[in-house]
């Protein structure tokens, strides 16, 4: 599913045209951006949660050229799935 097709829903559950679906997907991504830039915790209750988490620097293998690289530090994004959704996908 992409971008386009979240509007798509919006657009076919509602009295909006694809444009303004299409502004609102937008918003709501620019506003979940938004709070991970500022390390915020953003749930979504029966979807799930996204937070940031710092990694350490480490090492991995290279293994087209056989040799050990650095992997530097950084933050990562990581989700957690809801309750609601890990019942829904179980119960398929």
């Amino acid at each position: 599913m992409i971008k386009n097709d979240l509007a798509l829903a919006i657009e076919k559950n509602s009295e909006f045209n694809r444009a303004k679906s299409l502004r609102i997907v937008e918003s709501i991504l620019k506003s979940l951006k938004g709070a991970l830039e500022k390390n915020q915790k953003v749930e979504i209750r029966g979807f799930g949660s996204f937070r940031v988490v710092d990694k350490k620097t480490g090492y991995g293998r290279d293994i087209r050229r056989k040799k050990q690289i650095k992997i530097e530090k950084g933050k990562r994004i990581k989700f957690r799935s809801g309750q609601e959704l890990k019942n829904t996908l179980v119960r398929k």
